[in-house]
């Protein structure tokens, strides 16, 4: 645990985040745990469709990323563990994550909540964009301001121009529309 002044003890254990090579996060949590170093990388199921199939394959909630519960002392052996490039750093030390969120991101994955994570920095003016959520659900449209976790688009197929404020979380950010 962190103390008043947010230094931590060498045998005391947090959620620290790593940050993998691309495509690593599957086999990263694998590794940690043939150590015997608990890891979490939370997958959600996707379906894939070809021409001629459809798969079904787990994608990492979080691309390049899994969580881990270490204390300092493990730190080095999760630094070591092939494909750890290395800690996310906050303020110059590992970032130390509350139990609670990755209790709340278990609890969400548990109850097969359709979950996709797009960072607002990936969306520009002018990219094309799905809503998979609400009233407009799987509507088409174009990104025309980005505000905060809110995009402003102009929403196609409706005989109209319709300017809608859609929470990031509901869209799919489509480049092949």
């Amino acid at each position: 645990m962190e103390n008043q002044f947010g230094s931590r003890s060498n045998w005391s254990r947090h959620w620290l985040v790593v940050y993998t090579r691309p495509r690593w996060e599957k086999k990263v949590d694998r590794l940690l745990k043939q150590q015997d170093i608990k890891s979490y990388c939370p997958v959600r199921s996707i379906t894939n469709q070809w021409a001629d199939r459809k798969k079904i394959v787990d994608l990492p909630l979080f691309s390049g990323y899994v969580f881990v519960w270490v204390n300092e002392r493990e730190e080095y052996k999760v630094r070591q563990t092939l494909g750890v490039l290395n800690f996310i750093y906050y303020m110059g030390k590992p970032a130390v994550i509350r139990d609670s969120v990755i209790e709340k991101i278990e609890e969400l994955m548990n109850r097969n909540v359709a979950c996709e994570i797009i960072n607002s920095q990936d969306i520009n003016l002018g990219d094309r964009i799905r809503i998979k959520h609400g009233i407009f659900y799987n509507q088409e449209g174009t990104v025309i301001k980005v505000q905060g976790k809110h995009v402003l688009m102009v929403l196609d197929h409706l005989n109209c121009a319709v300017v809608s404020s859609v929470p990031i979380a509901d869209i799919i950010l489509n480049t092949a529309i």
